[in-house]
């Protein structure tokens, strides 16, 4: 048994896995906030385009979003805040930090995302994203160190130009 990708701290079949298979549908905003970001740990990113509102799925780049999903590596998800989006509502935002990893540069992505229900079923609408410092997790390669490439070159004479 696995820990769910979202932080809630139970088993992944018994949290979003559920969501993501189509087992059952997110009860909440924040569930299905956490069971979108668990789908682009998991790869599925037919739920990341089946969990949008119609006219939102026109806009997602089936490859891009494939690309970002596989490339990254997911280091954790942290609800900021909700508002709304409970059993009795028909509209919720959460404010939320999905942290992840990249060609060597640590990213936060940061993100207010509005949700509505039709139908029962929870949907993304939009988010509003909110910028942030791109850390570097790998070494920065001086002008000077020997070219990466294996070359045996100084980098500033090899790959930097």
């Amino acid at each position: 048994m696995k820990n769910c990708p979202c932080g809630s701290g139970r088993e992944y079949c018994d949290c979003c896995e559920q969501f993501i298979s189509g087992r059952a549908k997110a009860p909440t905003a924040q569930a299905l906030m956490r069971s979108r970001y668990s789908a682009y740990v998991e790869h599925a990113i037919d739920y990341i385009i089946d969990t949008c509102v119609h006219r939102g799925k026109d806009d997602i780049d089936f490859k891009s979003t494939r690309d970002w999903s596989e490339k990254s590596k997911w280091l954790g998800l942290k609800i900021i805040s909700a508002e709304k989006g409970g059993l009795g509502d028909s509209e919720g935002v959460v404010e939320f930090e999905a942290t992840y990893e990249r060609d060597g540069l640590k990213e936060v992505h940061h993100e207010r995302a509005k949700f509505k229900k039709e139908k029962d079923e929870w949907l993304y609408i939009e988010g509003s994203i909110t910028p942030t410092t791109i850390v570097r997790t790998a070494a920065k390669i001086g002008r000077n160190d020997p070219c990466p490439c294996g070359s045996g070159k100084k980098y500033k004479h090899c790959c930097a130009v």
